[in-house]
């Protein structure tokens, strides 16, 4: 075991922004491990995935917190997580801890037919998007996909003037209305902050 470290299971999609809240508050004891972002494809993939890194890990660190808000999994990641002692973010999915809570739930309210970025879903937008549901092949799918969305969101961490073209240009392909709001590492680290500081054992 390696004294008073902290191992993060995390989802890969926000890996850069861990890194940089880590470097942020110079958080040397903590170690991140990345699952891929493609198991967001596949909801019912992530517990057992998430569950086999603990098992496999978990004697190395003295404690060990999982990066994964529920993520579609529909309950099952906690169900997983029972008996454990492992902690994961709070939240339903990223776009929450993204946003903050309460920014997130005045969005919702305001727009139930929101479609949500991340700097990582812009970048990887044709991929993880547009092949993943086969719009590459089939584009005349598109408005039955996304016939009850009415404006697409990007909550932004780096604030990159690249990735805001980029955005933009996605919510044109798809004709939804396009809205930017820069919130940083802020709500991220605000969640993380509490439990990562603290280095002390508890597993």
């Amino acid at each position: 075991m390696q004294e008073r470290s902290v191992l993060v299971i995390a989802c890969g999609a926000i890996a850069r922004e861990l890194l940089r809240i880590r470097d942020m508050n110079g958080w040397q004891h903590v170690q991140f491990q990345c699952l891929p972002a493609s198991l967001h494809n596949s909801p019912d993939r992530i517990p057992g995935a998430v569950l086999e890194k603990i098992r496999a890990e978990r004697d190395k660190f003295s404690r060990v917190f999982v990066a994964y808000a529920d993520c579609g999994t529909a309950g099952e990641l906690d169900k997983a997580l029972e008996g454990t002692g492992v902690e994961r973010i709070p939240g339903a999915h990223c776009y929450e801890f993204f946003a903050g809570r309460d920014v997130f739930f005045e969005l919702a309210e305001e727009e139930a037919g929101s479609f949500y970025l991340t700097d990582f879903l812009v970048q990887h937008f044709e991929r993880l998007v547009i092949q993943g549901l086969g719009l590459d092949r089939n584009p005349e799918l598109a408005p039955y996909y996304f016939k009850n969305y009415k404006r697409m969101v990007y909550l932004a961490q780096a604030g990159s003037d690249k990735l805001q073209s980029m955005a933009k240009s996605h919510a044109d392909r798809l004709g939804l209305e396009y809205i930017y709001l820069y919130r940083g590492d802020d709500p991220l680290r605000a969640l993380l902050t509490p439990v990562l500081e603290n280095s002390e054992a508890v597993t």
